[in-house]
């Protein structure tokens, strides 16, 4: 079975967060069950330095006034084709922003061509390949099944996965003349609350729809998590369903990682000590009796920080210490500097993004603290549950999904493998720590926690199985 892939980053040529890890996975975890994956991205310089010595697939001569030259090659594993067009995306900055962090004004441009190249890939345009099935990810491909649809060639079916509904892709009116649709898309899944939704439009023509968790997928039913999506969601909700994602765990292995100090297993738990101590001497904490905390995390409302930062200093007295990696809104980065200040050697933070460091943070920390308001599945606490590192999570998303709550039943059953925060309030998330700091001063109960983790399945395993159940179920009935 022949699948096309749609996405706007891909691990490890161009990341900005979680997905690019799912759509850098997902082509390696499908193959064995006799999925090809060919996944198309926009030539971003960073992907353009990437690629060796492309072949030339086709060249697409008006996409929306644009020429796109379609380039395959294979990189790390994955087979790519890449939409290159220096106008669009070869620039300074990100994939979304340039420089100075301002989201690029043209971005609505930028991602309809991806989109629509796709949708052409897709019924054709490369001589001898078309897919079985389409697979695209959040708004910056949702165009695609919107262009499959109100298209002149037979389309194959499609699949949209939303990974954060929060973002959207939504553009002004005046955009619509220039997407090179029918007037009567405008009606038929366009036009969202009197502007271009790119998110919107995908999930009104996609066959199917996914959430990267099923709890996410019953949560964005309710106007709480929705975002203004919830009404199409309950619409449609016959073709919604949640695959949890799952971890690289041949990249996130605390047997083999490079990035630590010290190798370590579920058997061999003593060598984490000197990961532990790494961690202490990269962020200058000060050695600690109680956990130390692992924060690695996007800065923003979504992800609680305005409520940690809230908690630091009740979680400092609980008996913690707290690590942070991250960046984000600039308010809260200095908040946590100036928590670092007030608590020198028991809180520390790192401004900006460091990979190596994360790993080592994985495998020396004793929990790692995720108290999102939101999250749609989540990476962070999988890559916990596999280095021994224990979830302090709110319960909510995949958070709620991959964590088992170490209530008094669970932990007297012996098969905890984190904490939940109940109700998100700063009070709540000190109790957790509080907890988790109890727990962690009896041993024997900390270390079953720790291997209860390391042996939980956060393989993509089960997840292929998901996607690839959908793929033969769609591609069964269009044929």
């Amino acid at each position: 079975m022949k699948v096309l892939s749609v996405a706007s980053e891909i691990f490890p040529l161009v990341k900005t967060g979680g997905l690019a890890d799912v759509t850098g996975a997902l082509p390696g975890a499908v193959a064995p069950l006799g999925v090809e994956m060919r996944t198309v991205v926009p030539g971003y310089p960073a992907v353009m330095a990437q690629l060796g010595k492309p072949k030339v697939l086709g060249t697409l001569e008006d996409v929306l006034g644009h020429s796109v030259t379609l380039l395959g090659a294979k990189v790390a594993g994955l087979d790519l084709i890449v939409v290159q067009a220096p106008g669009l995306y070869e620039r300074e900055g990100g994939p979304y922003a340039g420089l100075d962090g301002i989201d690029f004004g043209d971005n609505w441009k930028r991602f309809a061509v991806l989109s629509k190249s796709a949708a052409l890939i897709a019924t054709g345009a490369i001589k001898g390949y078309r897919p079985d099935v389409v697979h695209v990810h959040d708004w910056q491909a949702a165009m695609v099944p919107c262009y499959l649809a109100f298209g002149d060639s037979p389309a194959p079916p499609s699949v949209i996965t939303v990974h954060n509904i929060a973002f959207q892709g939504q553009f002004a009116a005046h955009v619509f003349g220039e997407l090179g649709l029918p007037a009567s898309a405008w009606a038929d899944g366009v036009e969202y609350y009197g502007g271009v939704g790119f998110l919107k439009a995908g999930l009104r023509a996609a066959q199917a729809i996914t959430t990267v968790s099923p709890t996410y997928a019953r949560e964005i039913r309710t106007a709480e998590f929705g975002m203004g999506l919830e009404g199409l969601i309950n619409g449609r909700a016959d073709v919604v369903s949640g695959i949890v994602n799952g971890i690289d765990t041949d990249l996130w292995d605390p047997e083999t990682d490079d990035c630590l100090v010290a190798p370590f297993s579920a058997k061999v738990l003593k060598a984490r000590e000197k990961n532990r101590k790494a961690v202490i001497k990269s962020f200058g904490l000060a050695p600690a009796k109680g956990p130390i905390l692992a924060v690695i995390s996007r800065l923003t409302w979504q992800k609680g920080m305005d409520l940690l930062a809230e908690a630091l200093d009740g979680i400092v007295a609980a008996g913690a210490s707290v690590a942070i990696l991250g960046a984000g809104d600039r308010d809260l980065e200095q908040a946590f500097i100036e928590a670092a200040a007030r608590h020198p050697g028991r809180v520390a933070v790192h401004v900006g993004y460091d990979e190596p460091l994360a790993h080592l943070m994985q495998g020396g920390c004793d929990a790692i603290l995720v108290p999102s308001r939101f999250e749609p599945c989540g990476l962070t606490q999988l890559y916990g549950l596999r280095y021994g590192c224990v979830p302090i999570v709110a319960r909510t998303g995949g958070l709620a999904d991959t964590v088992i709550d170490a209530n008094m039943a669970a932990r007297a059953a012996g098969v905890a493998t984190g904490f939940h925060i109940g109700r998100l309030t700063a009070e709540r998330i000190v109790d957790a720590v509080a907890l988790a700091c109890e727990v962690h001063d009896d041993k024997p109960a900390w270390t079953r926690m720790m291997k209860n983790g390391m042996a939980s399945d956060v393989s993509w395993d089960a997840s292929a199985r998901g996607y690839v159940s959908l793929y033969q179920r769609l591609a069964g009935e269009a044929r």
